[in-house]
């Protein structure tokens, strides 16, 4: 039997800091590429074309692309807070900024 080793697909997921301090979330297969050409300004339509300069404050790497897209989305979903402690490695309070903080949660259900 013939096995072909094909090398494996890499995805990154990553944070930018736009000049008016928000914050982009993107995937991509190539974060060289495609950093250089958020800072080129080469997608007139992208979000991040006239909040340039930018920075790349956080970035990961994910093996699959759903995974990877799965990923992008959450993080899009969280608050600047949560994003800011992502990628300051804050991980105590990336928990606790994940946990609910509406009083009608289930965990404050003794305080009624």
């Amino acid at each position: 039997m013939l096995y072909i080793n094909l090398p494996q697909e890499i995805y990154y997921v990553y944070i930018l800091k736009c000049n008016d301090q928000a914050y982009y979330v993107g995937l991509t297969n190539n974060l060289l590429l495609r950093f250089e050409e958020h800072i080129d300004g080469v997608y007139p339509t992208c979000y991040t074309y006239d909040k340039r300069p930018l920075t790349l404050v956080y970035y990961e790497t994910i093996p699959f692309h759903k995974e990877a897209v799965e990923r992008e989305k959450q993080i899009k979903g969280w608050s600047r807070k949560k994003k800011e402690a992502l990628f300051k490695q804050d991980y105590h309070k990336l928990q606790l900024l994940a946990q609910c903080q509406n009083l009608t949660h289930a965990k404050y259900k003794d305080l009624k």
